[in-house]
């Protein structure tokens, strides 16, 4: 290689090199170690809620006077269903002595989708 040519050739690799880096980062073909911790962390959530709305939709099922509270519920701001149906105790699991909000949050959601 001739020696004009060296000095392009450096600078085409380095220019290069940070576009591709910039490319592999931003189409996420590279897992940093704190984008597969917030990854996992969504997926366990969502695996939790998964389980344990439907137990929270069945407890409120229980309830003997559900159609008027789901009337409530229903005419509540979306904002404050999460904090009724836990004040209400559907969202506390058995053995739990503590709701858990986002259990409440998505359960107000199913029940504000329940077709009765």
């Amino acid at each position: 290689m001739k020696r004009e040519y060296i000095k392009p050739f450096a600078w085409g690799m380095a220019v290069g090199s940070v576009v591709l880096l910039i490319v592999i980062f931003s189409a996420g073909w590279v897992v940093t170690s704190s984008s597969a911790k917030a990854n996992a962390q969504k997926i366990s959530t969502d695996a939790v809620l998964d389980r344990l709305t439907p137990i929270s939709v069945a407890q409120f099922m229980e309830d003997p006077d559900r159609d008027a509270r789901l009337k409530e519920l229903k005419e509540l701001d979306y904002w404050k269903r999460g904090e009724y149906v836990q004040k209400a105790g559907w969202a506390t699991m058995p053995g739990e002595t503590k709701a858990d909000r986002n259990v409440a949050n998505e359960c107000a959601r199913r029940l504000v989708e329940l077709k009765k």
